[in-house]
């Protein structure tokens, strides 16, 4: 779709045109479920992370105040579902949380995915989606409504407390110098 053709559908999804929107939603499933997928772990959960927000979108879409940020307004629906379906999860199954500290010698074999899970919910979304879903600080910074100052601190704090987790050396083994 060309730029033209996306600035158009937005204008007409904010006045209520409903293939518009559909159109626009049709564009962005690919992104929408790599989003979804890069939080949360079962294909299930994303589809239902989607469709709530695609729900919530259309509902809300002519509040939208600035048309040109759609694709970030879409993005920050989605990253709100996502993380309410995470935290239901975890409320739902206890079994699935992992401990602060694991047994000394099972420590090593704690891996990179399963300790980012483990950090505190605004770390956690960070990481994962610079890391994971390779998005640019940026827009990161866009989505999450924050500084690109205030993610390269939390990135900061979120990379010492894995390199703190993993026992990995503090000179940088993993590509990190702390």
């Amino acid at each position: 779709m060309s730029e033209l053709a996306w600035k158009t559908d937005v204008q007409l999804a904010c006045s209520g045109d409903r293939e518009a929107f559909s159109r626009l939603v049709r564009q962005m499933q690919n992104e929408l479920y790599g989003m979804a997928r890069t939080l949360l772990h079962r294909d299930e959960d994303c589809a239902d992370a989607i469709q709530e927000a695609i729900l919530q979108a259309y509902r809300s879409v002519r509040k939208l105040r600035e048309p040109a940020y759609f694709r970030t307004w879409m993005f920050r629906i989605l990253i709100h579902e996502c993380r309410r379906i995470y935290r239901k999860q975890k409320r739902v199954s206890p079994t699935d949380a992992i401990p602060d500290r694991a047994a000394p010698d099972r420590e090593s074999d704690l891996d990179l995915k399963d300790a980012v899970n483990r950090l505190d919910e605004p770390l956690r979304t960070l990481v994962k989606l610079h890391y994971f879903a390779d998005l640019p600080l940026a827009q990161i910074a866009d989505i999450m409504n924050v500084s690109e100052g205030t993610l390269k601190s939390r990135l900061h704090r979120a990379r010492r407390q894995l390199v703190k987790w993993l026992n990995v050396s503090e000179r940088g083994e993993i590509g990190y110098e702390c």
